[in-house]
């Protein structure tokens, strides 16, 4: 007896709208969704090219073998029965439903104006967290019309979806605009919408007849294989026959600059770095990394090698970046290394200058939150930008218009990861000292002692009363040892800390204040004021964003607080 019921191509709106109306679901044994916004932009980029995005896995579920949940964002189930569940796939389907039903933590949107324009359709996609006043006020088709961004969730109802906003968008102009702007849509509907109106994915359906252990045995196979083949290997095999040897390069690159090594960088972002310094106007999509001649390799790998070490030891001594997960954005990589690759080495005091200009840059493009889309075309501008700013030019774009708005921080989770992680390498910049052995926290430390990101106020004792993301924000977070954290468990504040507090000779204040947590007989911490204590943190917080960015006045950027605190800002 065959496992397989059929192994067709499904339409991508079908295999979405499945997930809808919960025809689709997923064992409750899979593991949430983790994909960080750049590789849904990434994931649409390539439908939207028709290009392959793996297959998909499912089995018809008639027996009912595992509990099954909804797919992140899609209608709760309630009882609903369903038919399929994915054992494949969940992370992509997950993603491209949150982007296409206009659901979850991020807004996606096209510029329809640069695709007029003619620009790549990776420049003219991008995304913004939901919690925005900009993505709320982009809600309103007015403005939507004014200013053509077309909301990704309008392309749930498929290309017959895009036509009728489009010419909803061009009835409020006079006849002969009208005309030109729909003739401009009908064109990239044609180029772009009907391919992903169009778009299959590969499906294997094993049948209803297949027993749960063989369910468990396929589902373990998935997630310890599926490894598909990189650029650095396909370069690594075209630029073979030349004599350049990307691998023993690389193999040499580790060796001679361990800190390359101990961030576990991918050889990829080398090859991105190349190709924005080599480029007279610098670029570093797939397709220019890809056609790089040999000789940009031979003349740029060992300078942008050793730019990128430089660079990584900037942010692990200065930005206390101390391991690679809680680099904020590994996209910013490449820039920098070709930054210090075109820049070289000063031997004077101007080495210095170029270092806090560069410490800047990466703190505005972190809370700035620049990289979170088009990181492409970001890093050409800012290696353009950067180096003329470096030899006393303007400020960069990504500098000069920061802005930063403190309430947000109420609102960032692990999930909004750079601003999440910026904060935490903050709290580290500030001499953050281990609860355990009061210590200065180093990377070295905290792998010893297992000291990682933990609730202040634990989640257990705050309970329902707190909404989930206010619990869970990155206020509320500090880096804590194994031994304490457990100690702590769901504890309030007040007694947790007095256990520390009376230990003798620990430098009770001190370790605290070191983490930009409120100290003094009247902080919230020892009377359980949690609201009391998200205000003095966030100031705290504030205060040290302001100091690397340069940052003057907050933004007006978030939603308001009573949204934060309601907890419908997501």
């Amino acid at each position: 007896m065959s496992l397989f019921e059929d192994t067709n191509p499904r339409a991508l709106k079908d295999l979405l709208s499945e997930i809808h109306n919960r025809t689709t679901v997923l064992p409750d044994f899979q593991r949430d969704f983790v994909w960080e916004p750049s590789a849904t932009q990434e994931l649409i980029v390539s439908i939207a090219s028709n290009y392959p995005a793996g297959s998909i896995l499912r089995v018809r579920d008639a027996k009912r073998m595992f509990a099954a949940r909804e797919f992140e964002g899609a209608p709760p189930l309630d009882g609903a029965n369903h038919t399929f569940l994915v054992l494949d796939g969940q992370q992509r389907l997950t993603s491209l439903y949150q982007a296409f039903y206009g659901v979850g933590e991020h807004r996606y949107f096209l510029s329809l104006d640069k695709l007029i324009e003619g620009a790549d359709f990776e420049e003219t996609i991008f995304y913004v967290r939901a919690t925005t006043k900009w993505a709320r006020a982009h809600e309103d088709f007015t403005l939507q019309a004014k200013e053509l961004l077309l909301p990704l969730s309008v392309l749930k109802g498929g290309a017959g979806g895009f036509s009728d906003w489009f010419l909803k968008v061009a009835r409020q102009l006079p006849d002969k605009e009208r005309i030109v702007l729909e003739d401009a849509l009908l064109g990239i509907q044609n180029k772009w919408i009907n391919v992903i109106d169009n778009y299959h994915f590969p499906v294997v359906t094993l049948s209803d007849k297949t027993e749960p252990d063989a369910l468990c045995t396929i589902f373990e196979t998935l997630n310890r294989t599926g490894v598909k083949l990189s650029v650095f290997e396909l370069l690594t095999a075209r630029f073979w026959p030349q004599n350049i040897k990307l691998r023993e390069l690389w193999e040499k690159a580790l060796n001679d600059y361990p800190v390359i090594a101990d961030f576990a960088v991918d050889p990829y972002y080398v090859l991105q770095g190349i190709s924005l310094a080599s480029r007279k106007a610098s670029s570093c999509k797939r397709s220019d990394v890809l056609n790089m001649a040999a000789s940009d390799i031979s003349a740029w790998w060992e300078k942008v090698v050793c730019g990128l070490a430089t660079g990584l030891e900037i942010l692990r001594d200065d930005c206390k970046v101390m391991l690679p997960k809680w680099m904020p954005y590994q996209t910013m990589l490449p820039p920098l290394a070709a930054v210090l690759a075109r820049a070289g080495s000063p031997k004077t005091a101007e080495a210095g200058a170029h270092r806090e200009k560069l410490k800047r840059w990466f703190w505005c493009a972190v809370f700035g939150q620049v990289y979170e889309s088009a990181a492409n075309s970001k890093a050409a501008k800012d290696v353009v930008e950067v180096l003329q700013w470096l030899s006393d030019g303007d400020l960069p774009e990504s500098v000069a218009s920061f802005g930063f708005d403190p309430r947000v921080l109420r609102d960032v989770t692990p999930r909004q990861r750079a601003i999440y992680r910026g904060a935490i390498c903050l709290i580290l910049g500030s001499g953050a000292r281990d609860f355990h052995t009061q210590a200065v926290i180093t990377g070295k430390l905290m792998t010893e002692e297992g000291i990682d990101d933990h609730h202040i106020f634990p989640g257990a004792y705050l309970g329902d009363a707190v909404p989930a993301r206010q619990r869970d924000c990155v206020l509320n977070r500090t880096l804590i040892d194994r031994t304490t954290n457990q100690m702590i468990g769901a504890r309030a504040p007040s007694d947790y800390l007095a256990d520390i507090r009376s230990t003798s000779g620990f430098p009770f204040d001190e370790v605290l204040d070191s983490h930009g947590l409120p100290i003094g007989a009247d902080s919230p911490l020892l009377c359980d004021d949690y609201q009391a204590f998200l205000e003095l943190r966030q100031e705290r917080m504030w205060q040290e964003i302001r100091r690397v960015t340069g940052a003057t006045v907050p933004a007006d950027l978030e939603v308001d607080d009573k949204a934060l605190e309601r907890g419908t800002a997501g």
